[in-house]
């Protein structure tokens, strides 16, 4: 991604840009890739079946591709709940109709309740989750749609979209979650959803007669009878299924948008995407919350006392809001493990640079974002991950981004550790330069005065702030109270 002059800025399509992000939430509710691309287009051609009005299907376009993102909010409470594979469980629950108790449910419950753990242990377990089934699945349905809606008026949608994301899990007979709403009561865009993702799921796994087959068994308990004729009808006309196998649906489903919705470097609608989807990812645990909004700070105050051009600094701050997309890929039984990973465990986590940069390359004009976002792990002697890359192959911002995580990693708690003093982290972090780390940077890093900050900052005021410093006009000092009271509330230390 070339961030240029303002006169010259690129156009960004705002429905490329939230099709290809995503494939983060896909591997986040284990779904297969492009899951919720594919459930975008047999939504849209069901919305057109149904006749339903322009803006109803606008504001259903975004709410079909953003329908899972609130995935990881509700991740860890799985992990805890099952002691499980957060990610294994989200995938065959869509698989599961759970609001019927039998051998379905109980071989859900058998294959991700405590697996591995002694048998009496699960036994206990199972229990447990069987007292608690419906009360527990209300709750996590809860915090996943409320955040999904959130996120959907961060990056600036419309309340239609983010309304039908906060519906998706409501069932037409009133026995779907969170709120048991009942019938046409349901967002319309809500039931479309529900309908499409169960399609999409079955036909990926099982094939185009078995996903009918599970519509018509369901309808009039989890679907809308109306959308399920529909469905039906376009079936029947073989008009359903198109293109679906593609190995690279995005175009078909970008060809489906209602009008084209368009964003330019530097604004807002493209800062908003990228923070909300910096916000999906921290989501997943505890111990990574706010981690990319440190990281951004980080590496802007790097980028700033580097004396990077202004449109350089913005650009660093969007492939640290976007680095940890990856990290959708692995389970919360993996990132808040007590102890280290294991063998097995590592190499999963050694994949997620390479996960951010497969998907941050389906965006045209993303390619120098997706190298630099894809390189945070990297080292200058060759030792980083996932590519094993050189001082040679790391220009200024992936160095620049390495360190500005490093430093945030170190500087938050994590399930391993406590959260460690920033002299510390500096005096750890000095060891591994010029060698594997950036002298420059990491003296940049300790010029800037940058506490562990993991705070959101405005993009109108960083603009502001960095147009004064492009000016020769320096910002004002902060006076020793300013500084003492940051001290105070944390952010230095």
């Amino acid at each position: 991604m070339r961030l240029l002059p303002a006169e010259t800025s690129v156009s960004l399509r705002v429905a490329e840009v939230v099709a290809a992000l995503s494939q983060a939430l896909d591997l986040g509710s284990g779904a297969t890739r492009w899951h919720s691309v594919r459930t975008c287009i047999l939504g849209m051609r069901i919305a057109a079946e149904l006749g339903l009005a322009g803006e109803v299907q606008a504001d259903m376009y975004y709410a079909l591709l953003l329908k899972d993102a609130g995935c990881s909010s509700n991740a860890s409470s799985i992990y805890h709940a099952l002691v499980s594979d957060d990610i294994a469980a989200k995938r065959d629950v869509k698989k599961t109709d759970s609001t019927k108790l039998g051998w379905e449910t109980l071989q859900y419950a058998l294959t991700h309740v405590a697996p591995g753990k002694p048998f009496l242990e699960r036994v206990r377990a199972i229990l447990r989750v069987a007292a608690m089934r419906k009360r527990q699945a209300r709750a996590v349905t809860a915090l996943r749609c409320e955040q999904g809606a959130t996120m959907a008026r961060i990056m600036g949608l419309t309340e239609g979209t983010a309304e039908g994301i906060g519906g998706l899990d409501e069932h037409w007979n009133g026995e779907g979650n969170p709120n048991g709403i009942r019938g046409r009561k349901i967002p319309i865009s809500s039931r479309v959803m529900l309908l499409s993702q169960t399609l999409d799921v079955f036909y990926t796994s099982a094939g185009a007669e078995q996903a009918l087959e599970v519509i018509n068994i369901r309808s009039g308990r989890w679907f809308d009878p109306d959308a399920v004729r529909a469905a039906r009808s376009l079936a029947k006309r073989a008009d359903l299924w198109t293109g679906l196998e593609t190995h690279d649906p995005l175009s078909l489903a970008l060809a489906l948008e209602p009008g084209e919705r368009m964003m330019s470097e530097g604004d807002v609608s493209l800062d908003a995407v990228c923070r909300a989807f910096a916000r999906i990812v921290d989501a997943k645990s505890p111990f990574t919350y706010n981690h990319s909004n440190g990281v951004a700070n980080a590496a802007v105050a790097i980028a700033q006392q580097l004396d990077l051009a202004p449109a350089r600094v913005l650009f660093v701050r969007y492939a640290a809001l976007l680095h940890d997309l990856g990290k959708m890929a692995v389970s919360n039984a993996i990132l808040e493990k007590p102890g280290k990973p294991d063998e097995t465990e590592w190499k999963v986590l050694l994949q997620h640079p390479a996960h951010t940069w497969n998907i941050l390359r389906c965006i045209g004009g993303f390619e120098e974002l997706a190298e630099i976002a894809a390189s945070h792990h990297e080292k200058l002697n060759g030792t980083g991950y996932h590519r094993g890359l050189t001082a040679a192959q790391l220009p200024m911002e992936a160095r620049v981004l390495a360190v500005a995580d490093i430093f945030d990693a170190l500087s938050a708690s994590r399930p391993y550790r406590d959260a460690l003093p920033v002299e510390r982290v500096l005096n750890i972090m000095r060891k591994d330069a010029p060698h594997a780390l950036d002298g420059d940077c990491l003296e940049a890093l300790e010029r800037s005065g940058i506490g562990c900050d993991q705070s959101f900052t405005d993009l109108q005021a960083l603009q502001t702030m960095l147009a004064k410093t492009s000016q020769g006009l320096q910002p004002t000092p902060q006076t020793a109270e300013a500084v003492a009271s940051r001290y105070a509330a944390g952010v230095y230390e």
